[in-house]
Order: C-alpha cells, then sequence, then structure tokens
C-alpha cells in the first residue's frame, strides 16, 4: 500500500445527536501519521486525561532496533497515542513482519488491552487480522498482531472513487459475516471504520483491531451490536458514494451536505445500486427511523447478514476481452532481412519475374519433370488401389469372426478418460463458529500424503453436531467440467462422509443452500472418492466433511482424542 495521511474526526448523525459509532470513537481526536499498514487509525496522541477519567501514563521509550523477548525487532514507530504505541515490527524467529501495540504495564487500561487480546485470540477466525502474542514483561504489556503487506485499507480504495458494486456487495456479506461470528463468541469491535477494513490481493475482507482498538483507546458501548451495525452500514454508504454518511468529513471523506439529513446513497450519487442503498439505510437508521420505502433496521450484524440473505445475489461482472492487435509481418517474413528499411512514401519497384526455360536443355528438363512426374502418380495409383482391396479382405475376415451378442458395438461411444484438475488456490470454508486449522489448506493439493489439512477434534460424532461440516473451497483457475473427486485421508474407522458442491466464490459469504450438491461419498477406510453423476462445470468446488470416525492421539499431528478427520492429499477430476 502506498503511503498516505489521513484525517479522521469525530462524525455526527443528521439529527444533531452523535451516532453511535461516533460515541463509539469520541476518546480520540484522530490525527495524521504516515505509514504502510494503519492498525489503529493514526490517531495522534493527546494531552491530559484519558476517557476513563484516569491521567495518561507516558509511553515507554522505544526506538526502531529495540527488541521485545529478544525476538521482535522493532522497525517503524506508526502510532503515538494515549500513553500507547504502535510499531510495525519484524518477528526474528520467524522471518516475517508483524505489527505491535505497546504500553506501560501500570497504563491504566493495561488489564483489559491484555483480556481483549487473549479473547481475539481465541477466536481464531480468518476473517480477522489475527493476534499471534498478548505478553506483560519487563513493565511493559505488548500485542503482537499479523502485518499484511499485500492488502489495501478500504480508505485508499475509496480515495480513489466508489467501489464496484459487486465489490461493496461483497464487502458488507463478507465484514456482516464475520462481526455476527464474533459477536456470538461475546466479541465486539467498535472501532469498525474504513481503516480497519483490508482487501487482500485475492480479493477477501479482513477486519484488524477486534477489540483490542477499542480497548486501548478505552471504548466501550452499551449496546455494542448495534455500535457495529451501523458502522457497518457507514462502511457500505461511503463505498457506494464515497462520501461519509455524517455532516462532518472522515477518513479522507467529504460529509454529506448540512442541514439536509441523512439522504439514501441513490440520491446523493447516480446509479447507484436500489438494494445496497437500502441496506445501507437499515443499517445506519437510529431508532427505526427510516424513510417509508425501507423495511425495518437492522440492529445486530446477525440482522444485517439476514437481510443480504434475502436479496437477489449480485453477480460479479463479465471479464472483459481485449481486442488483440492486428498482425504485424515481421521484415524476415517480407523478405528484406538484413536490409535497410525503404523510406515512408517512396513505392518499391515490384521485381520482374525471371523469364521460363526456353532453351534446349531447358525443354529437355521439363520433358524428364514430366515423365516423373506421370511415372510416379502410376506407381501411388496402383499401391493405393492394392492397400484398398487388402483393407477389404481384412474387413470381410473380422465381420466373419465377430459374436453376434452386440453387433452394433461402437469403440467411439466410450467415454473418455478423466483427467487430473488443476487447484491454483484453496480457502478453508467456514459455515459457522470457528475455522479450522485455515493455514495448512494448501498441504492438501501438495502431491504428498505425509502432510494435510485436519479438523479439531470432536466429542460427539460421528456425525458433526455444533456444525453443519467442515471443508474446504477449491479455485480451478476457471471454469471446468468436474467429474469427480478422490481424497486421501488419515483416518479410517467409523464413517466418513463427504459431499461436493459446486460454489460461485472462495468466500464463506456463499450459504450452503445457494450452492449445487454435485455428489456424495461414505467411507471406513483411508481414501473416498465422490463422483458426479452428470459432469458439472464450476471454477470452486467445495468438499464438505458432515461426518468423521473416532481416533486417538496423534502426537504426529498435534490432535487429541475424539472424532476428527485429516485430508492428505486431494485430486479433482474431469
Amino acid at each position: 500500500m502506498a503511503e498516505r495521511s489521513t484525517a479522521a474526526v469525530d462524525v455526527a448523525d443528521n439529527s444533531g445527536k452523535q451516532s453511535l459509532t461516533a460515541q463509539a470513537d469520541q476518546s480520540t481526536a484522530d490525527g495524521v501519521a504516515q505509514n504502510r499498514e494503519r492498525d489503529t487509525d493514526n490517531d495522534e496522541a493527546q494531552e491530559g486525561t484519558g476517557t476513563d477519567g484516569s491521567a495518561m501514563t507516558s509511553p515507554p521509550e522505544l526506538h526502531s532496533g529495540h527488541k521485545l523477548a529478544r525476538r521482535y525487532r522493532l522497525e517503524e514507530c506508526v502510532t503515538r497515542l494515549d500513553g500507547f504505541s504502535s510499531w510495525r515490527a519484524v518477528d526474528e524467529k520467524l522471518r516475517r513482519a508483524v505489527g505491535v501495540h505497546i504500553l506501560p504495564a501500570d497504563h491504566a487500561r493495561a488489564r483489559s488491552v491484555l483480556a481483549a487480546a487473549r479473547s481475539a485470540a481465541l477466536l481464531g477466525d480468518p476473517r480477522f487480522v489475527q493476534v499471534l502474542d498478548a505478553v506483560e514483561e519487563n513493565d511493559v504489556v505488548y500485542v503482537v498482531h499479523e502485518w499484511l503487506p499485500d492488502a489495501t485499507e478500504l480508505t485508499t480504495l475509496l480515495a480513489v472513487g466508489p467501489l464496484e458494486v459487486y465489490d461493496a456487495y461483497q464487502m458488507v456479506s463478507q465484514v456482516s459475516a464475520a462481526m455476527a461470528a464474533a459477536h456470538r463468541e461475546g466479541l465486539a469491535h467498535l472501532r469498525l471504520n474504513p481503516n480497519a477494513v483490508l482487501r487482500t490481493s485475492t480479493g477477501q475482507w479482513r477486519i484488524r483491531g477486534l477489540a483490542v482498538n477499542a480497548a486501548l483507546r478505552g471504548i466501550s458501548s452499551d449496546t455494542p451490536q448495534r455500535t457495529d451495525t451501523e458502522s457497518i452500514g457507514a462502511l457500505l454508504y461511503a463505498a457506494l458514494t464515497q462520501r461519509w454518511p455524517y455532516e462532518n468529513d472522515a477518513y479522507g471523506l467529504s460529509g454529506l451536505p448540512k442541514d439536509i439529513g441523512l439522504i439514501p446513497p441513490d440520491q446523493v450519487r447516480a446509479g447507484v445500486h436500489r438494494g445496497l442503498s437500502e441496506l445501507a439505510m437499515r443499517a445506519l437508521a437510529n431508532d427505526g427511523a427510516t424513510a417509508s420505502r425501507h423495511e425495518s433496521a437492522c440492529t445486530t450484524p446477525e440482522e444485517l447478514v439476514k437481510a443480504i440473505g434475502e436479496m437477489p445475489r449480485i453477480r460479479p461482472p463479465e471479464p472483459a476481452f481485449t481486442t488483440p492487435p492486428e498482425y504485424q509481418r515481421t521484415t524476415y517474413q517480407q523478405g528484406t532481412y538484413g536490409r535497410p528499411a525503404p523510406h515512408p512514401g517512396v513505392t518499391q519497384p515490384v521485381p520482374t519475374p525471371p523469364p521460363p526455360l526456353q532453351s534446349r536443355t531447358g525443354k529437355a528438363l521439363k520433358w524428364a519433370v514430366s515423365a516423373l512426374l506421370i511415372a510416379a502418380l502410376g506407381l501411388g495409383s496402383w499401391q493405393l488401389a492394392d492397400a484398398l482391396l487388402e483393407q477389404d479382405k481384412q474387413s470381410d475376415d473380422t465381420n466373419q469372426t465377430q459374436t453376434t451378442d452386440g453387433g452394433d458395438d461402437k469403440t467411439d461411444d466410450k467415454p473418455k478418460p478423466a483427467k487430473p484438475l488443476g487447484i491454483e488456490g484453496a480457502q478453508e470454508y467456514v459455515a459457522e463458529g470457528d475455522a479450522q486449522h485455515p493455514g495448512d489448506v494448501g498441504l492438501t493439493y501438495d502431491n504428498s500424503t505425509t502432510t494435510g489439512w485436519r479438523t479439531n477434534s470432536y466429542t460427539d460424532g460421528p456425525k458433526i453436531v455444533i456444525k453443519p461440516g467442515v471443508g474446504i473451497v477449491y479455485d480451478l483457475g476457471s471454469d471446468q467440467e468436474v467429474s469427480s473427486a478422490t481424497l486421501s485421508l488419515r483416518y479410517g474407522g467409523d464413517h466418513t462422509t463427504v459431499k461436493l458442491y459446486a460454489t460461485d466464490s472462495l468466500s464463506s459469504s456463499t450459504p450452503l443452500s445457494s450452492m449445487k450438491e454435485l455428489g456424495e461419498a461414505t467411507t471406513n477406510s483411508t481414501s473416498a472418492k465422490v463422483t458426479v453423476e452428470k459432469p458439472v462445470k464450476s471454477r470452486y468446488v467445495l468438499v464438505w466433511l458432515t461426518a468423521m470416525p473416532y481416533s486417538g492421539q496423534d502426537s504426529v499431528n498435534y490432535s487429541q482424542p475424539g472424532y476428527k478427520q485429516a485430508i492428505t492429499d486431494i485430486k479433482i477430476l474431469g
């Protein structure tokens, strides 16, 4: 992401009262800073007293090159605010970039920050930027989180212009589903703004700062679900209009004109999708105050997910193909290789063809060539006739020795042999609850059965009880005709049930009910084959486990006893 600076200010709704998002943010006055990935919205430090009424503790004196736990080397300070600082750092043990929040151990909010970070780490949902470590050490508290160098903030995307309809739909779908999952586990964000939402290079949307950003600033809310829902509505409004839905400017976006109220996005900008415009208003409406054409307000992320599911699905745009340039003959093909190019506008003379052979020798040569051609034609005709007669004879012999129980068998009717389809990428599909091991999905198609992706261990089984199932979506790169899938499994016994679905994206936001089921197989061994009765074309294929065998402790796979399964290799055939 390119470096930039953003001035973010507190926002208010058009009724004159502060919105829920603004109330959550009013503990800070956002300032300006420059960095590549901003996890704390680049808030500028304030003097005086924090939101909890306690005096701010001075941040620890740190500098670039300082190491925490002899492992995390600080590189660049991106935020200093309210007694804490945020850094881009390097994990020298794993050789990767990370982000670090640091504050004194005696800071008034140190305990709440540690608690929030540890709760967020336990969620383990890949749709959120993951907390990697939360430690109190040597009079400081620090929280280490993922750093995504290939991701782009929504703020940066909106600096260019509003999002396309499909991108806005994917953003609100994925963010709403992620926040609904977080609230089911008792976690809220409370600072969900364009700086906290990132789009990765694969097109997936991720949220950073869950619980932690609010804890760093001492933000709380009596209605956390309503606060996050209104924030999602503001994100969608900004994505559709490139305007912030309040009177004040914020996050590099212009606010709405004063004294006109909160008007729908399709009245701010022409061409806005009507369904998404109404969805933004339902999420933003305070106390259910919607226009007459709108349905009831959405007050929780769960209600927002339901409202999105009731909308007609927005399909991705068709890929645009550019016309290839006109074929240009090279100078070598034109027979001028090694010669100077003609000057423009100068007509080149047409070379005169050489005269035909008119001498006595030339005439004799022509007769000789003609005789050879006639002899060759005669010989060829004789050989052709002989081959045809031999073929007829063999055909008669074959007809006499053929059996009469299937006289019209044709080899052309045999089905073509299936061939493995290439897998371009994969992502774990999370229908409900937590992810399993999203970082290991690539080990299922690395042509090795010694590594793989495994599920968690469950106490009930064989059928998975606490969720519809677990699985992985595979990207075939383009629409391919899928005829079957073969899986190598780690655990046998009881039974494993595998289903195959065709879906329209890698995202977990696509519900199972909208996918096309291709086939199902049940096995008691360490292999399974799911056959598609009638081959179907699809780019994305979901391999879905709904039942798993019981297996004991697996120290090699770091797995506890329970109902579980592991996919060590997969081949999708077409």
